[in-house]
């Protein structure tokens, strides 16, 4: 089946939106079986009211910790252990390369 861009209206402000045939595609290989009903500012803007309020990000509580791999002290958004190494971006991004 061939999607083609459709002009919907968004039920919260009202603009026209283009629902795209790729995002077509995407809702019928989900299973969805509504279009969607608001742009894409709305549902970012509702979206982000349903998870604590427009504006609010809530920052993550960071932990300071010495890079297994070159010593520097780095911030981390989780309480180290002892029981694994803790790496700085640059270590954990080389590291990861590495692996690959």
């Amino acid at each position: 089946m061939a999607f083609q861009d459709k002009t919907l209206k968004c039920k919260d402000c009202g603009k026209e939106f283009i629902f795209t045939a790729g995002e077509q595609e995407f809702y019928a290989e989900k299973g969805f079986e509504n279009e969607p009903a608001r742009c894409r500012e709305c549902r970012g803007n509702r979206r982000r009211s349903r998870d604590g309020g427009e504006g609010q990000t809530t920052q993550r509580e960071m932990h300071e910790a010495v890079c297994a791999e070159c010593g520097v002290t780095t911030q981390v958004p989780f309480k180290p252990r002892n029981d694994r190494p803790i790496y700085c971006r640059d270590c954990f991004i080389a590291k990861k390369e590495q692996e690959q």
